[in-house]
Order: structure tokens, then C-alpha cells, then sequence
């Protein structure tokens, strides 16, 4: 079986050097761990800032680094395994290990421990910093400003209602490949909600029906999802769902057989297949 191009580090002529024997390559190279320095930084098809946006890093977050051309590096996300092109100037050498990750959908750091000093921002939901020090109500963290303690949790410290995470989101505007808390995809939406709590989970829709279990029409439950082709859906309750869509251009409710006759009718055909993912800590779990 061919290795899948969205998650290995390796081309033709360059390839990562634990894939040495693996994939074939012209030469091999051992990649160079750095960190995303901006709220978000796309991470992109090609090596020019007009390319096809495919996924995000996100503050904090590990990039491994195997090339760098024209102002891009090349390499691969740690979080969940992604291959694509980031603007060098986006990224960082990579710091100390993080302690907090941001549990606010959106959050704002500030310049000073000042809520009136300059803002930057929005820095997004399961962003990951390392708090230096404290003042008052505020955090200072590894990317050099402050940022608000009630918005942080120590590692470890997850929410447990993916569902509950994804209507945090309702009304975010849609993004192809995004993952920040003002704009994301459908996948995207799946996986912050269960990045959130502590449930790895992969990039795409399609490598995303392979988490958890088979669930059946007739037993839906709030936290199942539902796939259809190149798109996936969080189920609120049996009925509703979830889903950052390009319909309504945003994250929106909808019932959920209204949404199969929906898609249905606009040529998207039904759904492929239900599931559930395994909770956090069971054997097997995503």
C-alpha cells in the first residue's frame, strides 16, 4: 500500500530520515523541530502564500521542519501529522514543553499584564503555550504577551463533552482548512472538538470515519458523528447535528434529516457511515 502523501514527510527527492527504507528518495534528511509563533499559520499545498490552504497550525504547536524555499518550510505538523508548506516567518525554534493549552474558543493576548495594552490576537481553542509567570489575572506565556488565566488549562485538564465544545463554535464563519476559532472546516470542527478533550484525532473527514465504533441509525447519540462524502457532521442529540458547512458558509444546527435531504438533493448523495468515537482512555480509542 502507497503511503498516504497528506501524512508522510517525502517526495521524490527528499524524504524524512526515520523513512529511510521505508519510501524511496533521492536523499533523506533528519527534520528540524520548530514551533508555530502566530496565532495561526496556514499550512499549505504549495510554497506560495496564494496556494490552496489544506490545514493550520495553531499557537504552540510543533512543526518539523525538513526544507525551507522560497520563504516557506516544508515539513510536517506533530499534532496530527499533516504535510504541507508554512511561511518560515510564522514559526519558531521550538521552546520549552508546554504547560497550558487555550481552553476559550477565542482569546486575546496583550503586550503587557494590562487588558489595555495592545491586543494580539485572536490566539484560538487548543492552542498550546508555556506559562512563565502571573500577574493578577493574566498569563504570561512563552509567545511574549499576556493572555487571560480563566482561558488557559493546565495540560491534561480537558473538557469532556465534545458536543458542548462544538457549539462553542456555532456561527464561525467556514474555512477550507481551517481550524482557528473564527473560521474552520467541517473536519476541522470535529477535530478541535475532540482535541478539546484529549481524543486524538486525524485531519480529514475521510481518515476521521475511521475512529471509534459503528453506530446504527436507530441508536444515534449526542457525540456520534456522520459522514457523508468529504463531509462530517457532530451529532447534538438522535435528531440534530452540528457541522461547519459551506451551505450557511459557518457553523450552524440543523436537523439532521433535513440535512440528508439537503445534501441529497444538492447531488452530495447519503450518508456513508456513522460513528462514535472511544472516550479518552479506553484501549483503542481515538
Amino acid at each position: 500500500m502507497r503511503p498516504d502523501p497528506r501524512l508522510t514527510l517525502a517526495r521524490a527527492d527528499l524524504a524524512a530520515s526515520p523513512l529511510e527504507g521505508l519510501v524511496r528518495a533521492e536523499r533523506y534528511a533528519r527534520p528540524r523541530r520548530m514551533q508555530a509563533a502566530v496565532p495561526s499559520a496556514a499550512i499549505r499545498r504549495e510554497p506560495r502564500p496564494d496556494a490552496e490552504q489544506l490545514d493550520q497550525l495553531l499557537l504552540g504547536e510543533r512543526f518539523d521542519v525538513l526544507e525551507v524555499r522560497d520563504g516557506h518550510a516544508w515539513g510536517q505538523a506533530i499534532r496530527d501529522g499533516y504535510v504541507g508548506h508554512v511561511a518560515f516567518g510564522a514559526l519558531a525554534p521550538e521552546g520549552p514543553p508546554p504547560t497550558h493549552q487555550v481552553r476559550a474558543v477565542l482569546s486575546y493576548g496583550f503586550a503587557e499584564p494590562s487588558i489595555k495594552s495592545r491586543p494580539t490576537g485572536p490566539v484560538s481553542l487548543n492552542s498550546l503555550v508555556t506559562v512563565t509567570a502571573r500577574e493578577g489575572r493574566l498569563a504570561l506565556c512563552d509567545a511574549g504577551f499576556w493572555l487571560p488565566d480563566v482561558h488557559l488549562a493546565p495540560l491534561g485538564d480537558f473538557a469532556d463533552d465534545p458536543a458542548a465544545v462544538a457549539e462553542g463554535h456555532l456561527g464561525a464563519a467556514y474555512l477550507w482548512g481551517g481550524r482557528e476559532g473564527c473560521g474552520l472546516d467541517c473536519s476541522g470542527l470535529v477535530q478541535q472538538a475532540l482535541l478539546a478533550c484529549g481524543r486524538a484525532c486525524p485531519r480529514d473527514s475521510d481518515l476521521q470515519q475511521a475512529l471509534g465504533t459503528a453506530a446504527g441509525p436507530a441508536n444515534l447519540r449526542r457525540g456520534d458523528l456522520v459522514f457523508w462524502k468529504g463531509h462530517v457532521a457532530m451529532l447534538l442529540d438522535a435528531r440534530r447535528i452540528i457541522h461547519a458547512n459551506a451551505h450557511h458558509m459557518a457553523v450552524a444546527i440543523e436537523d439532521l434529516s433535513e440535512a440528508v435531504e439537503r445534501i441529497r438533493s444538492s447531488g452530495g448523495g447519503e450518508p456513508l457511515a456513522f460513528r462514535r468515537p472511544l472516550e479518552r482512555g479506553r484501549p483503542g480509542g481515538s
